[in-house]
């Protein structure tokens, strides 16, 4: 069977930046802006994601597009030394890294039911769904098992139909709608008493000795978690571009769309935050802990705190879609599944891998920091080392469509170089501290 492919650019282009949005922007961007100091952070980001995001998601949509395969395929057909077994360990750890993240989104869609329904009568108590710091809380256990099928069930619906059909056409619905809740959120946000200081904390207080290399770092390994970049969801969808895509410029367009996505949403969060004197630095808390409150202390507060989370929900809801297509595509590339059956069998097995993690914080924040935060990087590497020296140097000109040599050696050099920074920094500061 010939390999689907997208049926136009706005489509392609609003199933890009939903894969790269996710929680990386709304959730994670935010609390990482809090966490390292406001302005400085975000013109980091902002540079990291021109300079080393763009060739990044360059190089591993090249990737695809070469080989015509997903992760488990592509490494292998690209050349690169061991590739079937690289590829087929990357499928494992999108299986671990999906799980969790899929429990995150249900933890989401849990928060989001809460401020719906609470104007119906229905009171639920949405932290009652996070796992414990210890131990096991079988309330919390049933309630995240049970949103994380649904959740899955609900990303099902969607791969069954396909690229076309199916991810293009939820995409196009959904990545519209969150810019706009997003703005309606600014602007409740904006008119709160004292809401500027958030602002000027955010992105106008800037001063060059914020600028540190903890910083930098940060801001680098932000961009590569928030863009997907990893050697397996952009180079599964990166299969799916027809040769007629231009890479440089949809690769600029979806870091644009990805990077906007975060601006909006701390826009949306910290004005609020400090109009109602709470702590932006909270860190991951700052989405489950201190946004309730701050929705909980504004005049009609339900309405938009119920907006923020559904939007939370479709932005991570596309990402998830996204992992999850990267195993269907490894099953039917390389085994003889048909569609169908590929995608019942990867949502079995990451409602599998989801349940070791809503034990407690104590399994979770381990979980994270390993096949998200590490593997993720190490996939990226792996993604640029192939493209940059396994693959015949004409055939990975061709395919970003440029002429010049510059480009390529900025993948084959510069790349490698600032993901293995991230990994050191990582290493030192998070390991052995």
């Amino acid at each position: 069977m010939s390999r689907e492919t997208f049926s136009s650019r706005f489509g392609l282009l609003m199933t890009m930046i939903g894969v790269a949005v996710g929680l990386g922007n709304v959730w994670r961007f935010p609390y990482m802006v809090g966490k390292f100091g406001g302005a400085a952070f975000v013109l980091l980001y902002v540079l990291v994601a021109i300079g080393i995001g763009v060739p990044g998601l360059m190089a591993e949509w090249a990737l695809g597009r070469h080989t015509g395969r997903g992760t488990v395929g592509a490494f292998e057909k690209g050349g690169f030394p061991g590739g079937k077994a690289v590829g087929w360990g990357l499928f494992a750890v999108v299986v671990a890294a999906t799980g969790y993240y899929t429990n995150v989104l249900g933890w989401v869609l849990y928060y989001a039911l809460g401020f719906v329904l609470r104007p119906l009568g229905f009171e639920l108590e949405p932290a009652s769904i996070l796992p414990p710091a210890h131990g096991l809380n079988l309330k919390s256990f049933g309630l995240q098992l049970t949103c994380t099928a649904i959740v899955i069930w609900l990303c099902a619906i969607v791969l069954l139909k396909g690229l076309r059909q199916g991810i293009e056409r939820a995409s196009i619905l959904i990545m519209p709608l969150l810019y706009l809740i997003l703005i309606a959120v600014i602007i409740r946000s904006l008119t709160l008493p004292g809401a500027m200081a958030g602002v000027d904390w955010y992105i106008l207080k800037f001063s060059t000795s914020d600028v540190t290399a903890g910083v930098a770092v940060a801001a680098m390994g932000q961009a590569i978690f928030s863009l997907s970049l990893g050697g397996t969801f952009m180079v599964a969808y990166g299969s799916y571009l027809g040769p007629e895509t231009r890479l440089g410029r949809t690769a600029m367009l979806t870091a644009f769309g990805d990077t906007l996505a975060g601006l909006l949403a701390g826009l949306a969060i910290f004005p609020a935050v400090f109009a109602l004197g709470l702590e932006p630095g909270s860190g991951p808390s700052l989405l489950f802990s201190t946004l309730p409150e701050t929705f909980a202390r504004m005049p009609a507060g339900w309405i938009f705190g119920a907006l923020f989370f559904l939007a939370l929900f479709g932005a991570a809801y596309l990402s998830d879609v996204a992992a999850l297509e990267v195993l269907i595509a490894g099953l039917t590339d390389s085994t003889k599944m048909n569609r169908r059956r590929a995608v019942w069998t990867a949502a079995g097995a990451v409602l599998i891998a989801s349940i070791p993690p809503m034990v407690n914080l104590g399994v979770f924040v381990p979980w994270d920091l390993t096949f998200g935060s590490g593997m993720q990087t190490l996939g990226a590497l792996l993604a640029a080392l192939t493209i940059g020296w396994c693959v015949n140097r004409s055939q990975a000109l061709a395919q970003f469509g440029l002429g010049s040599p510059l480009l390529y050696y900025w993948i084959r050099f510069a790349i490698p170089a600032a993901i293995l920074s991230v990994a050191a920094w990582w290493l030192t500061t998070e390991v052995f501290k």
